[in-house]
């Protein structure tokens, strides 16, 4: 945001309140370790196809991970979008305003210079659902 002195040039940076990273980490990670059980399952299945076939324990317990990785998906899927939500609330041009200290002055008369854009974001999410 502009220093608001008269002749300066200089920059002074605003800084979101809130931490939205903790959505996204979750959903990353648990993309990771579904990877990683993936694999592993796709190495018994194909390597180990006659134990899996003899141990009546083994489907079940593959199935009983599955059904927990589909729940957990949908609950990092909705935290999801819930941060993009709150980045999406965080940075409304009304809400950057109000959290400019030199917006507060009675004379100061400001607006916001474009409107951000959240088309991308928007696709990210609505992307995966559909996956």
């Amino acid at each position: 945001m502009p220093d608001c002195i008269e002749g300066s040039t200089s920059k002074r940076m605003l800084h979101l309140m809130g931490d939205f990273s903790a959505p996204a980490e979750f959903f990353v990670t648990l993309g990771v370790f579904t990877f990683l059980y993936t694999m592993a399952a796709l190495a018994v299945y194909l390597r180990f196809h006659s134990l899996y076939k003899e141990n009546k324990k083994l489907p079940f317990a593959d199935f009983c991970v599955s059904v927990s990785f589909t729940f957990f998906w949908l609950v990092a899927f909705s935290a999801w979008g819930k941060g993009l939500s709150d980045v999406k609330g965080a940075t409304r041009p009304s809400s950057l305003i109000a959290a400019m200290s030199v917006c507060q002055f009675k004379n100061a008369v400001c607006n916001a210079g474009a409107t951000p854009s959240m088309g991308l974001a928007n696709i990210s999410v609505v992307r995966v659902a559909w996956k």
